[in-house]
């Protein structure tokens, strides 16, 4: 079966700054990879920019053009969010959250002005951002007694396996991803080893 194993997300955080009629308009764009991390990006600008009165964003997680997510907080419905939203998706760019803080500037820019506000604001982070194509890869967690560590260092090595995290004792567990192409050949391999326990956690 082919699939499509890779997309396009932003390298390192990106800004962009729009403005209009008095209203400022700052972007903030940030590669993710899971929704956990939306919350902790987003606390910190509400520190910095305390005197602004919008906090509006979009994030697209995956390849699924239906996992993401949109918050218009106190504007419009339908006028911050979903413009933030509809640039990623045009741009087919995923794994990535962009924050559009609003300064108010006095005067009323209704819907249609907000909505190319966020699309504006949007772009111009996007504009200053890296775009870079990384591989779907999908994260296992890998238990095995001590006594098995070379049977799966093997296998790590032989396929040059990124481990993520590790813990080794008389029962180790290792996290590893890799390539999504790549999963029936190394579970393969790593359930040919008698005793070990192999658990599928999340696609990145």
């Amino acid at each position: 079966m082919l699939f499509e194993d890779t997309y396009k997300t932003i390298k390192t955080p990106s800004e962009g700054l729009f403005k209009d009629k008095g209203s400022k308009f700052f972007a903030f764009a940030y590669p993710i990879e899971q929704e956990s991390e939306v919350k902790a990006l987003i606390e910190p600008l509400r520190k910095e920019h305390f005197k602004a009165v919008h906090f509006c964003y979009a994030f697209r997680l995956g390849l699924d053009r239906t996992n993401f997510r949109v918050n218009d907080d106190g504007e419009p419905s339908g006028s911050a969010g979903r413009p933030i939203l509809n640039v990623l998706l045009s741009k087919d760019i995923t794994n990535i959250l962009v924050v559009v803080v609003r300064y108010w500037g006095g005067t009323l820019l209704g819907v249609p002005g907000l909505i190319n506000a966020y699309k504006f604001a949007t772009e111009e982070a996007l504009a200053e951002a890296e775009v870079i194509e990384k591989t779907v890869n999908e994260v296992y967690q890998v238990q095995f007694e001590y006594i098995q560590m070379n049977d799966v260092m093997k296998v790590v090595k032989d396929f040059d396996l990124k481990i993520k995290n590790q813990q080794f004792d008389n029962q180790c567990t290792i996290e590893i991803d890799f390539r999504k192409s790549l999963a029936n050949q190394i579970l393969g391999k790593l359930e040919k080893i008698e005793g070990i326990s192999v658990e599928y956690l999340r696609t990145v």
